[in-house]
């Protein structure tokens, strides 16, 4: 470790630490069981909760890592219905919405994310890594277990597991006829349905089919429009098929469509985080994403208890995005519309700006992997991971005169009612491999050592389709060329060491080092010039890649028959471009800079209990001091790193009152999340306040009917969830609440 990270880590952390480890407490928070006959026990009856996050099937107290994970019975009780939901359960884990259906940035320990960048975390469905970091925000349906793993795991997830990877699995086809039905209703008004129905298809066949439908008239009230900014729309449909082909070798069939509408740039612009405003476009705008994929898993186990797994599988995303401009107001209302009227123009030939964006991508990625059987001291994994990317982005800006948007929305517009006043169009193309392997070794009964090694390449290529006329052409600064391809390579070798001691059963230490590599990319053609004629400084024609250097060191317990447990970890990275967020109003683009080092110094811990017979309580705390060490401008040296809450708390109780009917009961549940204060600029221009949330939930349960009364955001807390340099504000969802109705069968 260098030796100003050590310093770092104990002057900054020591108090920290033993406050940590004397409590005792990051990576339980899940609850129990995970079957369908399971769920129906009383709520004091602890099982064990296997996770698949570390390649392995792994008790949740043993893995080596940092670990939250959601079983079915959890993502039912507590309302998981997106993402939000279970990121808001988690210790050092941040979420924040954004004003589109595909944006939404994660932030890990400190490892934040921005619009145009790669993820800060792998993201793996049904053992498939998303790629295009808009396929994160869906509605969460019919799902079987969430982990989220802090901390980088590019060893065995590779690049962009820089922060840390969610691996999200969803229900497996049975080999029995079962089926569920979900009802629900709020004060949007918004209705959900969802449903899913799983069962045999001959001798060697099993089947699962699912599909969820959600529609509101939204909950942040447009006060220019009189109706609410955030009508959303989604429908999706999933569906498997499992062929046992024989005893050693199955083929795994799965596809997923989901089809959303919304509308975007809810903005208003203040340079005051805390203040919170209501939306005042003049045009609802239109937010129309449409995803779509398969996958091929086949599995064979050898003879020796071995596992080969292939999987194949295809994804594509396309999402349209039409809406106001800055300053998101009325025409009549806007700086831009008074400014020209100041100059003297006619009032008939002054406007405001609408902006357009459209975002698409389509990808092949193939992973081959062996396991080596559990049974042995000696366990390996390697394989060889390839995926293929092409991805669109155009961003454009066009004359407002409050007549709505002309066709095409696509391209570039000539309609005198709606004419182009910017546009950029680039085709990305990208080429990724990467090799891997990961040993583990069990010295004795009660110390093991893993370690993984992977190194992923990644081939990017970027052709400029924007017409030569919408070149920006800055004097003194390169300008492009209609057709011009411009390409990068970004690599990196990913180390991962741990060491696990395990003196009783009931206790487990870890520590180790690891790397995580963010890959680079394009900024759009010509914002460079644009950027630097605005004196904006740190912006290129591309974006280096980041990595991540952490030390770590971790322990995880159980006590009174598991009706306790708990963990710990202390954590110090050194991360070095980390990227920033920047939007240049001139020719409506997004883009990123990069902080040449930050140093990410913290812990975490969380807790579950059962002291009384139906009676849960949860507890986590996370904290991450993050500090800007080297920058172009000094300025900024000394400062927060973006989007980063300080401090998160997350406290839960949870009682299940068995009914004198004996096969009925009530459970009372309530959630409270504290997000501390939060930075969203590199020069602390304006800093958010703590946010308080608190969730409730009562639910009348029966064995294959429940009943539940819910409401998130219970004090109706009103906060931005979003602020970008600029000043652009996005207000976080009101309070909502409403009934939903479970039904499940067996047959």
């Amino acid at each position: 470790m260098p030796e100003f990270a050590i310093k770092n880590l104990f002057n900054k952390s020591v108090l920290s630490a033993v406050v940590a480890g004397a409590l005792s407490v990051p990576c339980v928070f899940a609850q129990q069981v995970d079957d369908e006959e399971s769920s129906q026990e009383d709520a004091q009856d602890v099982e064990v909760i296997m996770v698949q996050g570390t390649r392995r099937s792994t008790k949740l107290q043993d893995a080596p890592v940092s670990m939250t994970a959601f079983t079915e019975l959890d993502i039912e009780r507590s309302g998981i219905d997106r993402p939000a939901d279970f990121i808001g359960l988690t210790p050092n884990v941040t979420l924040i919405e954004t004003q589109n259906a595909g944006m939404a940035f994660i932030t890990i320990r400190g490892i934040s994310q921005n619009r145009d960048t790669q993820p800060s975390v792998a993201v793996i469905v049904d053992g498939v890594q998303q790629t295009d970091a808009g396929q994160f925000q869906q509605e969460l349906f019919d799902i079987q277990q969430i982990e989220v793993l802090k901390g980088p795991q590019g060893g065995l997830y590779g690049r962009n597991a820089i922060g840390g990877a969610i691996v999200i699995n969803t229900k497996d086809p049975s080999d029995y006829t079962q089926g569920k039905i979900r009802l629900g209703v709020d004060n949007g008004p918004g209705y959900r349905v969802q449903a899913g129905l799983s069962g045999p298809m001959g001798e060697d066949w099993a089947y699962r089919i699912s599909g969820s439908y959600y529609d509101t008239d939204g909950y942040i009230e447009n006060t220019y429009l009189n109706e609410n900014s955030d009508p959303l729309r989604d429908i999706s449909f999933r569906g498997k098929a499992l062929w046992y082909v024989n005893d050693n070798f199955e083929v795994d069939f799965r596809g997923y469509y989901s089809a959303l509408e919304t509308q975007p740039f809810n903005y208003r612009i203040t340079f005051d985080v805390n203040e919170v405003l209501s939306p005042r476009t003049n045009n609802p705008g239109i937010n129309d994403r449409d995803l779509y994929g398969g996958s091929v898993k086949l599995t064979y186990t050898d003879k020796d208890g071995g596992i080969w797994t292939s999987i194949t599988a295809y994804d594509r995303s396309k999402e349209l995005i039409a809406g106001d401009a800055y300053d998101f107001l009325p025409v009549e209302e806007s700086f831009l519309y008074n400014l020209l009227l100041g100059f003297g123009l006619p009032e008939d030939t002054v406007y405001d700006q609408s902006q357009i964006s459209n975002f698409g991508s389509k990808n092949w990625s193939q992973e081959i992997r062996y396991t080596s059987s559990d049974s042995e001291r000696f366990k390996y994994i390697y394989g060889l991971y390839f995926v293929d990317t092409e991805q669109l982005q155009q961003n454009g800006a066009r004359a407002d005169f409050g007549l709505g948007f002309a066709s095409p929305l696509g391209w570039i517009s000539t309609d005198p009612r709606n004419p182009q006043l910017n546009f950029l169009s680039d085709l990305r193309n990208n080429f990724a491999w990467a090799v891997f392997t990961n040993l583990s070794y069990e010295m004795n009964d009660q110390w093991v050592v893993d370690a993984s090694l992977r190194y992923d390449r990644d081939e990017r290529e970027n052709v400029t389709q924007t017409p030569q006329a919408f070149i920006p052409n800055v004097p003194g600064f390169p300008v492009g060329i209609e057709g011009e391809v411009r390409e990068r390579t970004f690599s990196e070798w990913q180390p991962k060491v741990t060491l696990t001691y395990k003196p009783v059963d009931a206790f487990t230490v870890y520590g180790g080092y690891s790397v995580g590599f963010r890959s680079g990319g394009f900024n759009q053609t010509g914002s460079d010039a644009v950027a630097g004629a605005a004196g904006i400084f740190g912006i290129k024609e591309f974006y280096e890649a980041e990595t991540a250097s952490t030390w770590e060191v971790g322990g995880k317990f159980t006590l009174a028959d598991n009706s306790v447990r708990g963990g710990f970890a202390l954590y110090s990275t050194v991360s070095e471009n980390t990227p920033f967020f920047v939007f240049l109003q001139e020719n409506s683009t997004q883009n990123i800079g990069t902080i040449d080092e930050a140093e990410l110094n913290g812990f975490e811990f969380d807790i579950s209990a059962t002291p009384l017979p139906g009676l849960r309580l949860v507890a986590g705390f996370g904290y991450v001091d993050s500090e800007i060490t080297e920058y172009g401008d000094p300025a900024a040296v000394g400062n927060q790193t973006p989007a980063v809450s300080k401090t998160t708390v997350n406290l839960g109780a949870e009682y299940r009152q068995d009914l004198s009917d004996g096969l009925s009961s009530l459970i009372y549940r309530v959630d409270y999340q504290r997000l501390g204060e939060t930075n969203f600029d590199i020069y602390e221009t304006t800093t958010r306040d703590p946010v308080n949330l608190v969730d409730a939930r009562l639910t009348y349960d029966t064995e294959n009917w429940s009943l539940s009364l819910w409401a998130k955001n219970l004090f109706d807390k009103q906060y931005n969830a979003e602020w970008s340099p600029g000043g652009f504000v996005y207000r976080a969802r009101p309070r909502v609440y409403g009934l939903t109705y479970n039904y499940k069968f067996d047959m």
